[in-house]
């Protein structure tokens, strides 16, 4: 048998979100009924731009991509309001950012620093590299951020510090004066994942001026459509950008995934369409969800819901699975570190979408 590093015998594996496949394959659905509500995604499908711009680009997918990326990080520059040095582009999303950032930051026994309940990749990744995660708290009654559990994290030792606004799965925001409280005692990077700010009209950018040891996080695979595509950035001090790209594959984004990406940042219309389309369904499931005497729903910033299900006595397990014998794909919040079993995230659909989730959701619980 192979010498697995002891790390990885002992990761638990990351638990993603269900496909529509899947689902087709163990129920014996029409995938083409079935409605996706769990993985964040933009259910109005890409830019036209994008899907015309890789169609173009086809017949040169023979061919490595450009690794400067120079057009894309200038097309990232100029929608996230800083220079094309303060730019780093990922693929496998926002995911490769943070495995970069592993390979930068973390030596065995460094810690990192996760409010919890929040996104578990970025545990999952950094103990791989020997990485030990100290826990700060999300508080989820008043969904936003303890900030002075994450001051009581600090050790010597703290590397990283994540921080997830609005945060997935609880949908909550981070107060700018936290986050500056966690940026100003500390010498550790301040990552500030932002993957979901579009919904929220918020952001951290006018930051990245007064603090070297920020970082900001984001992706195109919400708002912008295109997380089949796998890419996303980071923002940052120029001098921690440049040491980033060191560790960073040299054709980490494929061909296709800039064409799709540089297309779509160029097509204004289609993501302000896909903002505003987002926030009405949010507000929809929101004001029918919270309609449901035994639910109670978090108020969302992001484009999901946090919902508390405890009140129709079933565990979430037990309702999800009803709800995708249905052909209702919702996400099981088990997996997520401070959640107990009864919680389920819910992802916008279109308006036809919710309508149906939110009649099939009130049959099981009836």
């Amino acid at each position: 048998m192979v010498n697995v590093k002891k790390v990885v015998k002992k990761l638990d594996p990351y638990v993603p979100g269900r496909s529509i496949m899947e689902i087709a394959r163990k129920y014996g659905l029409d995938p083409d009924e079935i409605i996706k509500l769990g993985s964040n995604e933009n259910p109005w499908g890409p830019s036209p731009r994008a899907v015309k711009a890789i169609k173009a680009d086809l017949e040169f997918i023979n061919q490595y991509p450009e690794s400067d990326l120079k057009d894309l990080t200038e097309a990232v520059a100029s929608y996230s309001g800083v220079s094309p040095s303060q730019v780093i582009l990922g693929g496998d999303g926002a995911d490769e950012i943070l495995d970069i950032l592993g390979k930068a930051l973390i030596d065995p026994g460094d810690e990192f620093i996760v409010h919890i309940p929040s996104y578990m990749y970025y545990e999952f990744t950094l103990k791989i590299y020997g990485g030990v995660p100290a826990y700060a708290n999300w508080d989820v009654s008043k969904n936003t951020l303890d900030v002075e559990s994450v001051l009581e994290a600090l050790s010597p030792r703290t590397r990283i510090i994540f921080l997830c606004t609005p945060n997935n799965p609880t949908a909550g925001l981070i107060n700018k004066k936290d986050i500056r409280t966690v940026l100003e005692n500390t010498d550790a990077l301040v990552v500030v994942d932002e993957a979901y700010f579009e919904f929220s009209g918020v952001n951290n950018v006018d930051l990245l001026g007064e603090y070297d040891n920020l970082f900001i996080l984001r992706t195109f695979s919400k708002v912008m459509g295109l997380a089949g595509m796998r890419i996303g950035y980071g923002l940052g001090n120029p001098q921690f950008i440049e040491y980033l790209h060191r560790a960073k594959p040299a054709f980490s984004v494929t061909r296709l995934s800039q064409i799709a990406a540089t297309a779509t940042l160029a097509d204004k219309e289609y993501i302000e369409r896909s903002t505003q389309l987002s926030i009405e369904s949010r507000e929809y499931l929101y004001q029918k969800l919270s309609g449901i005497p035994d639910l109670d729903v978090l108020q969302s910033k992001a484009n999901y819901l946090l919902v508390d299900i405890r009140k129709t006595e079933m565990k979430s397990g037990i309702l999800t699975e009803k709800l995708m014998e249905k052909g209702i794909i919702v996400r099981d919040c088990y997996s997520f570190r401070g959640l107990d079993d009864y919680w389920i995230r819910v992802s916008v659909g279109t308006l036809e979408e919710d309508e149906r989730f939110i009649e099939i959701l009130k049959q099981i619980i009836r």
